[in-house]
């Protein structure tokens, strides 16, 4: 798996005379303002003849920087309230396409990082935002060959160390997994791909793989998932998996972070089938299960002391045929809840729920856990917080300000969230209406014309899971975070063209193994 390899440069003046280097990016809110005379003279000299300078991103030919590119990226004002790092990474994005446009191979930048603690990360910002526009599509690569869709092999990072880098990279090489595995069309990570391409990936790592696919197996341990699952058994390779990943740090544990990520490879709806259009893009409804997995590799990698991580994916595929699920079913989960369908498009909390209850068992036998749930989940996420990720908390959760520190690291490695509340309206929203049941999962709208749309799931989840309800004044109760990732898993908001962000395996990696 290849992605452009970070590396160390003191200063300016050792990028300028990198031997490896082939062009010179500067990514700056004042380009005139490099600290090397001659380099700040020529692009003086340069503005007086060309207007863009300093306001878009520029490629300038100068014979005394690496490979005669000289690439301007002007971030624009930083001192505005609604300025924030991704000023960094939006012209970053620009000036490394411009650069691989040019024939550069091995950029080196300099980052005119500011002094507001804000912006502290910016340099680091910028380098995952290039390697976010250089990520092309899995089936891409494979069809026409890695070095031709991505030659960029490296990226000099001037003032960063060693450690900073070999940092860098362990994330990136998390980001690149989960956006190959939500980036690819429902044949090539059909749900037994998608576990195989987990086990290669993992594959001598110092995380451990198991994946369940025994049908009978599936259906006494996952009821709710398989019943999401049912109509597509008639297909072999369109048939489940759950796929466990399990890594322990060396020495004491500590902590305990548990992981549900939701594996919709298709989601057709189901009989709520989606229509006018609404289906495109649903190949990538695995965006939180390859964001688990992203994150599972990050730490692979750095491989932190006294972290325990297990991990749960739902490989599913919701398909509409004779033997699919309907609403108006009870289904009990695998925690013994008797779950009323609201909706058969509203499939992955059912997904989510058994391999939760799962994770709360792990959980009653280890040191601190903390339980996550990832998901591309609601419209309305999307909708109620735009390009953000929304983080709903139970009690637990809050008491500890779990998604307030996810929040802010996020705002600090452009991996921002927004906090919701978990209310008593959500709670009240899937209760029972009867004996015959103990929770709704959904009603029958769109989350995105709901109130609280995305809130309410987070309510169901707690009681399909059968996590605690009371655990606010409960000290032992498991603390719990559900991350929707509707708005936030790819690029722009367009689910079928766009490229997966990867969300929010920064945010986690900053808060965790920093």
């Amino acid at each position: 798996m290849a992605l452009p390899i970070p590396y160390a440069v003191a200063d300016l003046a050792a990028a300028l005379s990198a031997a490896e280097a082939d062009a010179l990016i500067i990514v700056a809110s004042d380009v005139t303002s490099v600290p090397d005379t001659k380099l700040s003279q020529f692009i003086q000299q340069a503005a007086l003849i060309d207007q863009r300078v300093g306001k878009e991103a520029l490629l300038l030919h100068c014979g005394s920087v690496a490979g005669q590119k000289l690439i301007l990226a002007p971030t624009g004002p930083l001192n505005r309230d609604f300025d924030d790092v991704r000023c960094f990474a939006d012209v970053a994005k620009q000036a490394v396409q411009l650069a691989k446009s040019a024939g550069s191979r091995q950029p080196v930048v300099w980052v005119q990082v500011p002094s507001a603690d804000s912006y502290a990360k910016a340099t680091e910002v910028v380098y995952l935002a290039m390697c976010q526009a250089l990520w092309q599509p899995l089936e891409g690569r494979e069809a026409l060959g890695e070095d031709k869709v991505e030659p960029v092999s490296r990226i000099g990072l001037v003032g960063l160390s060693a450690q900073e880098a070999e940092y860098l990279h362990a994330v990136e090489a998390g980001r690149r997994l989960a956006r190959d595995l939500c980036g690819t069309e429902p044949e090539r990570m059909a749900p037994r791909r998608f576990a195989d391409y987990c086990v290669q990936a993992f594959n001598g790592s110092a995380v451990q793989v198991q994946v369940e696919t025994d049908i009978d197996k599936l259906l006494a341990d996952y009821p709710l998932l398989m019943a999401v699952a049912r109509s597509s058994l008639q297909v072999d390779r369109h048939k489940p998996a759950v796929i466990r990943l399990e890594y322990t740090g060396e020495g004491e544990i500590t902590e305990t972070l548990l992981f549900a990520g939701k594996g919709l490879v298709y989601d057709t709806g189901g009989a709520d089938l989606k229509i006018n259009g609404g289906m495109a893009g649903m190949s990538r409804d695995k965006g939180g299960a390859a964001a688990v997995a992203g994150f599972m590799q990050t730490i692979a990698l750095l491989k932190p002391k006294g972290l325990r991580v297990i991990a749960e994916i739902g490989a599913v595929r919701n398909s509409i045929g004779s033997d699919a699920f309907v609403p108006d079913e009870i289904i009990k989960s695998h925690a013994g809840v008797r779950v009323r369908i609201g909706n058969t498009d509203a499939e992955g909390r059912l997904v989510l729920a058994d391999l939760m209850s799962h994770l709360r068992e792990d959980a009653a036998h280890c040191v601190n856990p903390t339980l996550f749930s990832v998901a591309t989940l609601t419209g309305h996420a999307a909708r109620a917080v735009g390009p953000y990720t929304a983080l709903v908390e139970n009690g637990a959760a809050l008491s500890r300000q779990l998604s307030a520190a996810l929040a802010k690291v996020g705002d600090i490695w452009a991996d921002p969230s927004e906090v919701s509340r978990s209310r008593r309206e959500d709670f009240h929203f899937i209760k029972a209406r009867s004996c015959a049941d103990d929770v709704l999962s959904c009603n029958n709208a769109p989350s995105s014309v709901t109130a609280r749309g995305h809130q309410f799931p987070m309510a169901f989840l707690v009681v399909a899971a059968g996590l605690e309800q009371a655990s606010a004044q409960n000290q032992t109760a498991l603390p719990y975070v559900h991350i929707d990732i509707a708005g936030s898993g790819v690029d722009g908001g367009d689910w079928q063209h766009g490229k997966p962000s990867a969300a929010p395996v920064v945010a986690l990696s900053a808060h965790y193994l920093r």
